[in-house]
């Protein structure tokens, strides 16, 4: 066999053993690999490369070594599971940096960190002054997390004593063109809702680069042609006004009518109408 296609199958079985590997080991983005786990990394990627070049050696030693390097951190990966202080000792504890607001200087050394290197970390957090933070802590993946004080944090829904609304995920209905079934069936609609849709906003499937449903089963589409303008949709606003016109035409009726027994009807309905569009505003704002 000549010695580029035994190359080329040994690549192959390398690739597929090395896939089989990282799935099972599990997803995990660079920034959250502990220095272990990049190591680990770094050397199955060498082994990988070293068996598939060297033709010289038996094919099943390389691939001894790869499962010897994924067998004992996979099983250590196990143990940590189970053992907080083996999971310490591997992969290390989050280290205080900033404490009620005060710097911790000794830490900042323990993590070799210059106070540039601090302050930069903390930029990418989007925070710009030291004075802002309450707590602060390295992560074992070398991440800075940061908690503000309280009079610093981003107001929230909450804090104004307004209930918000829990969001659900939208679904991507069409992609490059083509209608997604499954994500419509979640959602309880059907193709021909989508088309009759597409067709109110004068749209057709085939020029539509991407669409998706949200939970008020709205339509948001992006085209191919960025230059042709889609009309936002308003099926919330819509219905809010509706709403609003409801109310006002109960109060009206209620100012109008002579009849006392209709007049306090009116009222009454008119007021549990104002109290009904007043928990339903969260929801329906667009």
């Amino acid at each position: 066999m000549p010695e580029w296609l035994q190359i080329v199958f040994r690549s192959l079985g390398t690739l597929i053993v090395l896939f089989t590997f990282t799935r099972i080991l599990g997803k995990k983005q660079i920034s959250q690999l502990t220095f272990f786990e990049y190591i680990l990394g770094i050397t199955l990627g060498e082994l990988a490369g070293f068996i598939s070049t060297d033709i010289e050696k038996h094919y099943y030693l390389g691939l001894i070594a790869m499962c010897v390097w994924f067998a004992v951190p996979y099983g250590l990966e196990l143990l940590t599971l189970k053992s907080v202080n083996l999971r310490h000792w591997l992969e290390g504890k989050g280290r205080i940096l900033v404490k009620e607001g005060k710097v911790m200087e000794e830490n900042l050394k323990k993590e070799r960190l210059t106070a540039d290197e601090f302050m930069e970390q903390l930029r990418g957090k989007n925070v710009f002054r030291v004075a802002d933070v309450e707590f602060a802590v390295m992560e074992t993946n070398g991440e800075l997390s940061v908690l503000l004080k309280k009079d610093k944090q981003p107001l929230t829904p909450s804090d104004m004593g307004i209930k918000a609304v829990n969001e659900v995920e939208p679904q991507t209905v069409i992609v490059d063109g083509n209608i997604m079934h499954e994500p419509l069936a979640t959602i309880g609609l059907n193709p021909q809702w989508l088309l009759t849709e597409l067709d109110k906003i004068g749209v057709a499937v085939e020029n539509v680069f991407l669409g998706q449903v949200d939970a008020y089963q709205q339509l948001y589409v992006d085209l191919y042609d960025d230059q042709i303008k889609v009309p936002l949709p308003q099926g919330k606003a819509l219905l809010y006004a509706t709403l609003k016109k409801i109310q006002a035409d109960l109060e009206l009726f209620a100012v109008s009518t002579r009849d006392p027994e209709a007049k306090t009807m009116y009222g009454s309905t008119s007021q549990q109408m104002e109290r009904m569009i007043a928990r339903l505003h969260p929801m329906l704002r667009p």
